[in-house]
């Protein structure tokens, strides 16, 4: 028999948002309702006739609550194979009536964590006996409906309404699945906090981790691929995922992969003056920081105005309507700031087809985490690199750099962070002049930044490029003088590097025979 009327139901819930109005559905239908503690106590109060679990089982709630469901008569009640002559003669014998429905959600684990709670009433909300009923129940969904989620309550009540008081074996298949995804991200939720906070491992021996869908993506990087976005499961860091899109189509893969992209840069300039930033394919084509954002992004813009062109644009500000009529000028796929007013949108609604996002206060770049990437196999996991330049850089030249150069030497290395290995940025007056990515060879990359720069002046009408007098950041050390001297030859003053070459010498050697100052960092920025 694929329908199975409801009988008797057993209902425990921490979150007692719709309980009683399932209560009373229930109740019309003849149910009869089982409950504990608070739960029982809300559907009395709801005028509900209700049975104490205690009364059910013979044993009263002990322990401060920690043993009250876990008990024969309340899982052999949920387990029992209803054809099965063995269990039913079982359940004659000892006195066990079927339990039919289990409505259980948790303890507020995650909750309790984020509110900062002491170790103590962080353990104390571990579930035991909640997690125990979902698990029996639904593993005898074939005579068993378990419900964890409040959103699922009316489906539940539809369900009723439609097989007279009873549920059909496709919801509760369903259901049941649903179940085993809540449990396995409560216990995961468990295993991290344990692993994470309580135990300070970087690498646990077992990674737990748990999302959620989102939403079904259009498609993945190719339209022969599927994809889809998911969510952290419980409290997370505001990012692009989270922002409100107020307009245009739903965003593809891509759109969220570049706009991440957009959205780290420029959070690295959150406690800037006004910035902008713009990518394509994932890397950031011009930057800039101005006193105005329209000044921002105009000078951006000039960076590389050509690839800009179907690129993301992401802000530090909210956007004014100079800056919003401005980005509308050129095609643009998708713009992220913290904010925007009336005015704004309706700029940008004349664009249909422009995706706006806000994204409320910027992500701390500095903030800890971990960076997954799926091998064929396996997962890579690193921690997030958060590592920004503290203290003073180490000048290795004769020359030293004026404090100009050094502003644009720390502009240059925040951006060539977030440019993909090998790479070379060129940054004078707070904006990019040339940004050089993704090639095999860091003088290739020294090479192609420069040529951008020049045919960006030739294209804005600049006397000469602007990486005359320029900064140039390379992600990691020049392992020969060749990439310097290419900057060298493209006008740059001043050099920012980790070292760490064996050929240091050699470079420095030829920085001083160049003229230029040089500063080390210590630490590189590989982005592949």
């Amino acid at each position: 028999m694929t329908t199975i009327p409801i009988r008797r139901a057993l209902l425990s819930v921490s979150d007692k948002s719709g309980i009683t109005e399932l209560g009373a559905a229930l109740a019309r239908h003849g149910v009869e309702l089982v409950s504990t503690g608070g739960t029982a106590k809300a559907l009395r109060d709801a005028g509900l006739e209700v049975r104490d679990i205690s009364d059910l089982t013979g044993f009263p709630e002990m322990m401060d609550g920690r043993v009250k469901t876990l008990h024969p008569v309340v899982h052999g009640g949920l387990l029992a194979v209803r054809d099965n002559e063995a269990h039913v003669a079982s359940m004659d014998e000892h006195g066990i009536g079927a339990i039919d429905l289990v409505v259980v959600n948790l303890y507020p684990f995650e909750a309790t964590v984020a509110k900062g709670a002491a170790r103590d009433e962080i353990i104390e909300n571990i579930d035991i006996g909640g997690p125990s009923m979902v698990r029996s129940a639904a593993k005898n969904h074939a005579s068993v409906a378990i419900v964890t989620d409040p959103a699922d309550y009316d489906a539940l009540i539809a369900e009723m309404e439609t097989n007279d008081g009873g549920t059909g074996l496709d919801t509760r298949k369903r259901f049941a699945a649903k179940a085993y995804a809540a449990t396995a991200a409560y216990d995961s939720a468990i295993a991290q906090w344990f692993a994470f906070a309580d135990q300070g491992e970087r690498f646990p021996k077992t990674l737990p981790l748990a999302f959620t869908l989102g939403d079904e993506l259009r498609y993945g990087e190719n339209p022969h691929q599927s994809a889809a976005l998911y969510l952290p499961k419980g409290p997370s860091t505001r990012g692009i995922a989270q922002a409100e899109q107020l307009q245009g189509k739903a965003l593809s893969y891509n759109n969220y992969n570049d706009a991440d992209a957009a959205l780290e840069l420029v959070a690295e300039f959150r406690d800037a003056p006004p910035t902008v930033v713009i990518v394509k394919h994932a890397n950031p084509c011009g930057v800039a920081t101005a006193d105005t954002l329209i000044d921002a992004y105009r000078a951006a813009l000039a960076c590389d105005s050509v690839s800009a062109f179907g690129g993301i644009v992401a802000t530090n500000r909210p956007l004014d309507a100079e800056t919003a009529a401005a980005i509308t000028e050129i095609f643009t796929e998708v713009v992220a700031a913290p904010d925007a007013d009336d005015e704004v949108r309706e700029i940008f609604a004349k664009k249909k087809n422009l995706r706006l996002l806000l994204t409320g206060e910027l992500a701390d770049p500095a903030r800890p985490g971990l960076a997954l990437r799926s091998i064929a196999g396996g997962m890579l996991v690193q921690s997030r690199d958060a590592a920004l330049i503290d203290g003073d850089l180490k000048v290795v030249t004769r020359r030293q750099p004026t404090p100009q150069e050094l502003a644009d030497c720390r502009f240059a290395w925040t951006v060539a962070k977030h440019v993909k290995s090998n790479a070379i940025v060129y940054a004078k007056g707070g904006s990019t002049a040339g940004i050089g990515a993704g090639q095999m060879s860091r003088v290739e990359s020294a090479r192609i930044a420069a040529w951008k720069a020049k045919d960006a002046a030739e294209k804005a009408g600049w006397a000469e490029p602007r990486t005359i007098g320029s900064a140039v950041a390379s992600d990691a050390f020049f392992p020969f003088a060749d990439g310097l001297m290419t900057a060298v030859e493209a006008g740059a003053s001043v050099v920012i590097q980790p070292g760490g070459s064996i050929r240091d010498d050699e470079v420095i050697a030829a920085a001083d025979e160049a003229g230029l100052a040089m500063v080390f960092t210590g630490m590189r920025h590989f982005r592949h």
